[in-house]
């Protein structure tokens, strides 16, 4: 009886450094690489399912359905930097340009929390009033006071409501041009778990029909795109630490949190007159703002 339950124990406290060292070496092999993509891909961190062990590897009515409603992050034929590896029990995330919108610190939220006003205690009071009140001339007076009160109420709302649409269309508009530059990414799916030991050729292999990977590794690629402290509209949600530092220099300041489970590290850039302030989570960019100096 102990040795059958010795064996389950013992088989996945091997698994697990297996896993992880397939992890890291998939990582140093493949993260920060420059590939060029071979379809277009949707703008969501649901990114395109891609089914290793089955005969039709992609369902393409539900990857036509997801450029539909995100649009198209990447398009067929261009470039994009993996951002992050990350293995799975039977998935690898193969992340570009961020992984897509939706993604740690993404507002996907669309409504506008403007709550509509509510009967006030002193329509309560006159409408309770109202009914106790049995002088004709009275009771005029106080319905007509609660009949101001209703419209005030009533008309405050509709302007409310008008600007509760106004704010949920230019949030869907937001939304929808953050989708745009968000990155996306590939989820490699095995039907039961991913092969122990899985080699990066292998990796590269499974997508090679919708990925080139002969480009070489980002920082190489463009190490002379751009001197520090130049172009300011390079910012882009999934930029890699190493790039944002080549391009902007080194920071004026930096710091670290925790956010859950995240360590979160926020550098601040003086360039030319504006400050950016980049937070990076696993030295990836993931939220950023830009302010007058």
């Amino acid at each position: 009886m102990q040795s059958s339950v010795l064996v389950p124990v013992l088989l996945i406290a091997i698994a697990a450094p297996v896993a992880a060292q397939s992890e890291a070496e998939l990582k140093s092999a493949l993260e920060g690489r420059r590939v060029t993509l071979r379809m277009d891909m949707p703008g969501d961190a649901d990114g395109v399912d891609v089914h290793a062990d089955a005969r039709r590897a992609i369902d393409f009515i539900k990857y036509k359905d997801a450029l539909k409603r995100y649009g198209t992050a990447i398009h067929n034929g261009e470039s994009a930097v993996v951002t992050l590896i990350k293995v799975k029990k039977d998935l690898i995330e193969f992340q570009l340009g961020g992984g897509g919108f939706g993604t740690f610190g993404d507002d996907t939220s669309t409504s506008a929390n403007l709550p509509l006003v509510e009967k006030g205690s002193r329509e309560r009071e006159l409408e309770k009033r109202i009914k106790d009140e049995d002088d004709r001339d009275r009771r005029r007076r106080l319905e007509r006071e609660l009949e101001d009160l209703r419209e005030r109420r009533e008309r405050e709302n509709r302007r409310i409501a008008v600007e509760r649409v106004r704010i949920e269309e230019q949030k869907r508009d937001r939304i929808a041009e953050h989708r745009l530059h968000g990155g996306s990414r590939f989820n490699l799916k095995y039907d039961d778990r991913v092969p122990s030991g899985i080699r990066p050729e292998e990796v590269m292999a499974a997508l090679a029909e919708y990925v080139d990977f002969r480009g070489q590794p980002a920082a190489r690629e463009t190490r002379t795109a751009s001197a520090p402290g130049g172009d300011i509209t390079m910012l882009r949600k999934g930029l890699l630490r190493t790039e944002a530092e080549r391009l902007f220099g080194p920071p004026a300041t930096a710091s670290e949190r925790r956010e859950g489970g995240l360590a979160v590290t926020t550098l601040v850039f003086n360039v030319a007159d504006q400050r950016v302030t980049a937070e990076f989570v696993d030295e990836v960019l993931v939220r950023y703002t830009i302010m007058s100096r």
